[in-house]
């Protein structure tokens, strides 16, 4: 992608974005409809649903040959990345949105022939804008973002579901996870996947690790992250699948190699066959 053509869809995204952000802000205070999808703690509202249908709207008039990879039903039969392809979660932190009224946003990102050109996330309440273009860095609000600083394990806060720390999970092997908490500086856990990667480029955090997140959960803050010198990887290190289910190690990179060396032991393999 030329840069012309690049900073063109920035600006509209950027668009788009501001505007969706807007109609959730007037509408924060309303009485919601309320449904689950896979279980009771995976929630989806009616202003998820409109302000995907909304993007939808938006980039099928402008951009008639791009598509859509979305969560909420509204955008296009997404099988490969061929072409100019936005990824979009309308209401990253559901949970959040419904019960706190905070700690959301809206995450997008656009990738052609599968390289992410551009990422964006906004934290709608907060008034917070993260964003990258592909060879140009990452920004908040206009403010560079980079992880020069270096950073030690033990100086390390991560993002980290405490679920992982359980002998039950089907995911990961408990007793590693009980060992990195040991050794960092602390744990964190904010309810959005797109928020604890905009963390992460901002060194707010240091590392955000999960098991079980969606291409539209990722998309924004991998362009994000990898622009603010971060890494972006599945949990044991292999690149990352942006069509499916995957698991993620978003971190500074001192400490990335470690964390999969010495502490990452997954109950399944995520290399590809």
């Amino acid at each position: 992608m030329d840069s012309q053509t690049r900073e063109h869809l920035f600006e509209k995204a950027k668009d788009f974005v501001y505007e969706a952000g807007q109609r959730i802000k007037e509408k924060i205070h309303e009485p919601r409809t309320i449904e689950t999808k896979s279980n009771p703690n995976d929630l989806v509202t009616e202003m998820d649903q409109s302000t995907e249908k909304f993007f939808a709207e938006s980039i099928r008039n402008e951009f008639p040959d791009h598509r859509l990879f979305g969560e909420e039903g509204f955008g296009d039969d997404v099988q490969d990345l061929k072409g100019i392809v936005w990824i979009v979660d309308p209401i990253d932190g559901t949970m959040n949105f419904v019960h706190q009224k905070r700690n959301f946003a809206i995450s997008v990102g656009i990738y052609e022939e599968s390289v992410g050109e551009i990422g964006i996330i906004y934290d709608v309440m907060a008034g917070a804008l993260y964003t990258a273009k592909r060879g140009e860095g990452a920004f908040k609000n206009d403010e560079p973002l980079n992880l020069m600083k270096e950073r030690s394990m033990e100086q390390s806060i991560l993002a980290l579901n405490t679920s992982w720390l359980i002998p039950e999970n089907p995911h990961i092997e408990h007793k590693g996870m009980e060992e990195l908490v040991k050794r960092i500086r602390s744990t964190r856990s904010y309810g959005s996947a797109a928020l604890e990667f905009a963390y992460v480029a901002e060194g707010i955090l240091d590392g955000y690790l999960t098991m079980t997140l969606m291409p539209w959960d990722i998309a924004a803050g991998k362009v994000i992250v990898n622009e603010a010198g971060g890494l972006v990887t599945t949990a044991d290190g292999q690149e990352l699948d942006m069509l499916n289910k995957t698991t993620v190690l978003a971190c500074h990179p001192d400490i990335h190699k470690e964390i999969i060396d010495q502490y990452v032991e997954l109950k399944y393999n995520t290399k590809k066959r």
